[in-house]
C-alpha cells in the first residue's frame, strides 16, 4: 500500500500548493508541468521510476483538480454574491442563535456548495431538511469586508445569505433518512442537558457530539491554558472505542467486524458534524478494519495519507482548515516520533507496568506536541508548557468520560431517571478533568505566549537543538537531556527578555483587536486596561489582552476601565477575567440600550471583581504614572455617556475618549483644564463624527492612534485622517501596523 501513500501524499502536497502558494492562473500550467516531469521520470532507473511517475501524476492531478473545483464550484457561487433575489434554502442542520437572530448552514437551490443563512429567531423552530423561501442578500463567504478568510470556505461554504423580510417555511425533505444522524445528535444533546449539570453537561456534549457551545468561557479557558483543549475534539480515541464495541459484538470474524464497524464509524462521523479530526479517524480505522479483507496490510502513514486525500478530494479548500492541519500534524507525530521516544525512554529494559503507562502517555503527548507547536503558535499564539503533565493526569479520565457517558446518555434517552443515575460516574470524571485543568492553569508560567516576540526564535532554537541531538551518534540518552536543559535555560531567558521590553516608567500598548478597542497601560509593575472588546467575531479581545499582559510579567490587573458598554469595547471582558485576576473594575453609571452592562456586572460578580461606578473625577496611582478618569458628560446617545481616561507621566500624556462624539469632546474641553498631550487614541475608531478639529487644536497631540479593523462603517474615515494630518499629528493604525507600543521615561 506504499504506492497509495506516495500518490495520496503527492496529491495533498499539490492541493496545499494550490491553496497557499500558486495563483489560480498558474494552476493549469503547473499541472501540465507536473505531467511533463512524470514523462521525464520514465527515464529514471526502475526502482525510482515508479514512485516518481506516481508522485508527479498525483501532483498534476491535484493542481488540475483544484483549478476545476474553483471553476465549477467556487466561481459560480461567488457570481451570485452582492445580489438580492428570491431563493429556496434547505437546512443542513439545526439553527443556532446569533447576535441578530439565528443562523444555519443551508443548501441554496441552484447554487453549488453550501451557504450560511442568517435570519430571525424563527429559524430555531425548524428542523434539518426543511426549507425556507424568501428574499436574501448574498455575499461572498471568502471575503468579509476587506478580510480574506478561510473559516467558511474550508467547510465548503461559499456564500452568506441574509434574509430580507419574512421567509416562508416548507417541509422539504425533513422526513428523509438522510437527516437521522443530525436528529440523533440533537436528541443526545437534549438528553445530556437533562441528566448532566453545569460545565459537566457542556463537557459531555463536546466529547460525545463535538458541540462545544455549552461549555462556559471559564471552563474553555482552563482547558486551553492547561493544554488539553484537544480532548474535546471528537477524534481517534472516540472512534477506537466504537471499533472496540464492534469487535466485542462480532468477535474475531474480521469480515463481519468490518461490515459492522465501517457503517458505525460513518454514522458517528455524520452525527458529530464531520469535523476533519473525526473524518480522519474514521477513514484510517476503516482502512485498518477493511484492509485484511482485500489481503492488504494497513500501515499508519498510508492510511493517514489516504484520509487526507479523501478529505481534500471532497473539498480542496479544507486544506486551510486549522482543525485539519492540527489533527493530521498530531497524528503524524504519533506515528513517527512517539514510538522512537517511547523506545528511548524504556531503554530496551523490562520496566514496571506503571512506568510503561507513564512513558506511553508522555511519549504520545510529546509526539503530538512537537508536530503541532508551530501551528498552535501561528494560529493561537500560545504554547502550553504544562500540557504533558495535564495530559498524564486527564487523558485516562477523558476515556472514562466517553466510555461511561455514552451508555448513560443512551439510557437517558430511554428512561431519564436511570440515565441520571448512570450519569454520575461520567459527571465525576468530567468535573475532575475541569478541576485539574483549572489548577494546572493557575501554575505560574504554565504557558508562554507569542506576544513575546522572542518566543518564535526560541522555538526555532529548540527544534535545532533536538535535531542536532538526533543527528549526533554518541551518548544516546545524554544528548537529549543536554538539549532539554539548554532549551529550558534558553526559554527562561526568552521570558525575561520579553518582559524587559516593557520596563519603562510608562508603557502604553494599543492592542490590535480588530474593529474594537483595548489599551494597556503599565508602570512600575502595575497594570491597567482601558476597554476590552472587538466587533470582529474571529478575534478574541480578552485572550489577546491576557496573553500580552502575561508576556509582560503581569499576573494581576490593578484596574480595568470600560469607557462605555458597546460590544466592541466590552465583549472580551469575560475571557480576560477567566485568565487574569483584577483589582477593581471602573464603569460609567448608565443603562445601555443593548443590555451589555448586565453581562459586564455578571462577569465581575462571577470572578469576584469589585465594581466602582465613576460619577466624578477620579485619580488613580499606577506606579510612577497617574491615571485620571473623567466622568460621563453626555446625556443622549450611549456613546456620549462614557468615560474618558488620561494617563500621565510628568509632562507626557495619553488621552482615551472611547466613542465620544465631537459635541461631548467640546464639553470635555470646557469642563476640564486638559494639558497638551503627546498621544491621542482617536475617538470611535476614527469616525468622522469624533476627533474633532477643536479637540486636535486644543490638545495638539503629536501622535494619534486609531484602533480599527475590518468593518462596514468606513472607519477610519478619510476626512478624520485628513483632519489629523492638517493639525500636524502623525497617525498610527492597528489595522495596518498591529499592536502600537508607546513608552516614556522620567
Amino acid at each position: 500500500m506504499r504506492r497509495l501513500a506516495v500518490f495520496a501524499g503527492a496529491f495533498a502536497a499539490g492541493i496545499f500548493l494550490a491553496q497557499y502558494l500558486l495563483p489560480v492562473s498558474w494552476l493549469l500550467p503547473c499541472a501540465f508541468a507536473g505531467l511533463g516531469l512524470g514523462i521525464l521520470s520514465l527515464k529514471l532507473p526502475w526502482n525510482q521510476r515508479r514512485r516518481a511517475v506516481i508522485a508527479c501524476s498525483a501532483l498534476a492531478l491535484a493542481l488540475g483538480y483544484n483549478w476545476l473545483y474553483i471553476r465549477q464550484v467556487q466561481t459560480p457561487a461567488a457570481a451570485w454574491a452582492e445580489t438580492e433575489r428570491v431563493m429556496t434554502a434547505t437546512l443542513c442542520n439545526y439553527a443556532e442563535p446569533s447576535g441578530f437572530g439565528a443562523r444555519v448552514t443551508v443548501r441554496l437551490e441552484g447554487v453549488p456548495g453550501k451557504a450560511v443563512y442568517y435570519g430571525d429567531e424563527g429559524l430555531l423552530d425548524l428542523v434539518p431538511g426543511q426549507t425556507v423561501t424568501g428574499t436574501v442578500l448574498l455575499r461572498n463567504a471568502a471575503r468579509i469586508v476587506d478580510e480574506d478568510i478561510t473559516t467558511f470556505t474550508s467547510k465548503g461554504v461559499f456564500l452568506l445569505a441574509y434574509a430580507r423580510g419574512e421567509p416562508a417555511a416548507g417541509p422539504g425533505t425533513s422526513g428523509s433518512l438522510r437527516w437521522v444522524p443530525v436528529r440523533m445528535c440533537r436528541a443526545m444533546q437534549t438528553t445530556i442537558s437533562g441528566i448532566f449539570y453545569g460545565d459537566a453537561a457542556g463537557f459531555l456534549t463536546a466529547v460525545l457530539t463535538g458541540e462545544r457551545a455549552g461549555l462556559s468561557e471559564e471552563a474553555q479557558t482552563a482547558l486551553s491554558e492547561a493544554g488539553i483543549y484537544h480532548i474535546m475534539a471528537v477524534s481517534g480515541m472516540h472512534c477506537m472505542f466504537l471499533l472496540g464495541l464492534a469487535s466485542l459484538l462480532t468477535g474475531k470474524r474480521s469480515r463481519l467486524r468490518a461490515l459492522a464497524a465501517v457503517p458505525l464509524l460513518v454514522f458517528y462521523a455524520l452525527l458529530t458534524g464531520g469535523s476533519p479530526s473525526v473524518v480522519r479517524a474514521c477513514i484510517m480505522l476503516s482502512i485498518f478494519t477493511a484492509g485484511p479483507l482485500f489481503r492488504r496490510e494497513s500501515d499508519g502513514p498510508t492510511s493517514l495519507a489516504a484520509a487526507l486525500f479523501l478529505i481534500l478530494l471532497q473539498n480542496p479548500f479544507a486544506a486551510a482548515s486549522v482543525s485539519l492541519q492540527l489533527s493530521f500534524a498530531a497524528m503524524a507525530g504519533l506515528l513517527w516520533l512517539t514510538p522512537k521516544l517511547e523506545a528511548l525512554l524504556l531503554g530496551g529494559r523490562a520496566r514496571g507496568k506503571f512506568y510503561r503507562v507513564i512513558v506511553s502517555g508522555f511519549s504520545a503527548t510529546m509526539g503530538a506536541m512537537v508536530f503541532t507547536i508551530p501551528l498552535s503558535g501561528w494560529y493561537f499564539g500560545s504554547l502550553a508548557l504544562i500540557s504533558p503533565l495535564t495530559n498524564l493526569l486527564c487523558l485516562w479520565a477523558a476515556s472514562g468520560v466517553f466510555l461511561l457517558g455514552l451508555p448513560a446518555v443512551c439510557a437517558g434517552m430511554i428512561c431519564p431517571p436511570i440515565g441520571a443515575v448512570a450519569a454520575v460516574p461520567a459527571s465525576l470524571l468530567a468535573n475532575y478533568i475541569l478541576l485539574a485543568a483549572k489548577l494546572m492553569a493557575k501554575i505560574p508560567y504554565h504557558a508562554v505566549y507569542f506576544s513575546n516576540p522572542y518566543l518564535k526564535f526560541w522555538v526555532a532554537f529548540a527544534y535545532l537543538l533536538f535535531l542536532c541531538a538526533y543527528l549526533a551518534r554518541k551518548a544516546k540518552s545524554r544528548k537529549y537531556v543536554l538539549a532539554a536543559v539548554l532549551a529550558a535555560a534558553a526559554l527562561a531567558v526568552t521570558v525575561k527578555l520579553g518582559a524587559a521590553r516593557y520596563s519603562n516608567d510608562l508603557d502604553a500598548l494599543i492592542l490590535n483587536v480588530g474593529q474594537g478597542q483595548s489599551v494597556l497601560l503599565s508602570s512600575g509593575g502595575r497594570f491597567a486596561l482601558v476597554d476590552c472588546g472587538s466587533g470582529n467575531s474571529w478575534l478574541r479581545a480578552g485572550e489577546t489582552a491576557a496573553w500580552q499582559l502575561k508576556s509582560m510579567g503581569c499576573r494581576r490587573l490593578d484596574y480595568i476601565l470600560l469607557t462605555h458598554y458597546d460590544s466592541d469595547h466590552v465583549n472580551g471582558l469575560t475571557g480576560l477575567l477567566a485568565r487574569l485576576d483584577a483589582g477593581v473594575l471602573l464603569l460609567p453609571d448608565y443603562e445601555d440600550d443593548a443590555g451589555q452592562r448586565t453581562g459586564v456586572l455578571d462577569a465581575a460578580e462571577k470572578n469576584g471583581v469589585p465594581v466602582s461606578f465613576v460619577t466624578e473625577l477620579e485619580t488613580l496611582s499606577l506606579g510612577q504614572a497617574e491615571i485620571t478618569v473623567f466622568p460621563p458628560l453626555g446625556t443622549e446617545e450611549d456613546n456620549d455617556k462614557g468615560l474618558a481616561v488620561l494617563a500621565s507621566l510628568e509632562e507626557n500624556d495619553l488621552l482615551i475618549t472611547g466613542d465620544m462624539s465631537a459635541s461631548v469632546e467640546r464639553k470635555l474641553l470646557e469642563s476640564y483644564d486638559l494639558p497638551d498631550i503627546e498621544v491621542l487614541v482617536a475617538g470611535h475608531h476614527g469616525s468622522k463624527y469624533s476627533t474633532s478639529k477643536e479637540l486636535l487644536q486644543a490638545l495638539k497631540p503629536e501622535t494619534v492612534c486609531v484602533s480599527s479593523g475590518s468593518n462596514r462603517y468606513g472607519h477610519p474615515a478619510e476626512e478624520t485622517l485628513k483632519r489629523i494630518a492638517r493639525e500636524g499629528g502623525s497617525i498610527c493604525r492597528t489595522d495596518l501596523q498591529g499592536n502600537i507600543h508607546l513608552w516614556w521615561n522620567s
